[in-house]
């Protein structure tokens, strides 16, 4: 329990490092003041340009990758590896608090991302085929409708239905993927009440069906 604490911890303290803040510390901005006020990938395209986001969204993915794909194996000292702790499960508690920890960062007054780049990083590490319907989904919604909170919710629900049809159901990655879906659901609820209000932004270059 020492070593899943410990690492499940340093996931957590990872997930805190948010890429825009950091960056934008360095610019001499605070994303959460601008925009939609998220500290996200989204939020830093919209605010700060293409060039800022995909640097916000190398750290926020890294991040996932280091604490999923990395610290489980860290041979710590006075903690070591404990040969009954199950990996996998070890695995899905550094993604779930990585992903927390992007979303409530230690470093930045708990006000963070909602999530979505750091839980793709995580997803690369665990199962990587479960990028194809998870950004499929997002992809097509965001096309269809020009949301992204929405493509972003959709997505995030495509990825617990993978894993039950994924045979044999892997109890870990199953337990990921509904919390996940679960959690970022919770974290576009802003995104929810703006579209019902019918004042939610769109993405109009990637909005295929927009009107002319």
């Amino acid at each position: 329990m020492l070593e899943l604490g410990v690492k499940s911890l340093i996931a957590y303290l990872l997930g805190s490092v948010s890429g825009s803040l950091l960056l934008g510390r360095l610019r001499g901005v605070d994303i959460r003041k601008l925009g939609s006020g998220n500290a996200g990938g989204t939020n830093a395209l919209r605010t700060q340009g293409w060039q800022f986001a995909l640097a916000v969204m190398v750290i926020d993915v890294g991040k996932a990758v280091v604490a999923v794909g990395v610290v489980p194996g860290l041979d710590l000292p006075l903690i070591g590896i404990k040969p009954r702790l199950d990996r996998q499960w070890l695995e899905v508690a550094c993604a779930i608090a990585v992903v927390t920890g992007h979303v409530y960062p230690l470093w930045y007054e708990f006000r963070g991302g909602k999530g979505a780049a750091t839980m793709i990083g995580a997803i690369a590490v665990l199962a990587p085929a479960a990028l194809i319907p998870v950004l499929a989904v997002w992809l097509v919604t965001v096309m269809l409708t020009g949301f992204v909170g929405l493509g972003t919710m959709l997505g995030s629900l495509a990825l617990p239905v993978y894993f039950v049809l994924d045979r044999p159901v892997d109890a870990a990655l199953l337990s990921f993927g509904v919390l996940m879906a679960v959690f970022v659901i919770y974290t576009h609820r802003a995104n929810v009440a703006r579209m019902r209000a019918g004042n939610e932004s769109r993405a109009r270059r990637l909005w295929l069906l927009r009107p002319r």
